[in-house]
């Protein structure tokens, strides 16, 4: 029987960074506001990263900006809660 609770990948890659971009990913960045740390940029990218279909999650806490990779499009008001479930405020998609 396999042991499936590692967060990394059959080939043993982790969903940390987004150098493992695969075809047809699509990356979105949002503006977040209230992350002034190490601790914020995980809390966010922990909670973002744990939505369906996210391979990788990068947040800044100097900028406010979180890059987000996933295979399809994320449904705004699923990465607003996921935000709001780290204890941060998304201001919406970063132009």
């Amino acid at each position: 029987m396999a042991d499936n609770s590692s967060c990394c990948t059959p080939e043993g890659s982790c969903h940390s960074g987004a150098t493992d971009v695969q075809a047809g990913a699509v990356t979105t960045t949002y503006q977040v506001t209230g992350m002034t740390c190490g601790h914020c940029e995980g809390a966010v990218s922990a909670e973002i990263g744990g939505l369906a279909g996210v391979s990788a999650v990068q947040a800044v806490a100097a900028t406010g900006l979180v890059t987000v990779t996933s295979q399809a499009p994320l449904d705004e008001e699923a990465v607003r809660a996921a935000v709001d479930e780290a204890g941060y405020e998304l201001v919406g998609q970063s132009t």
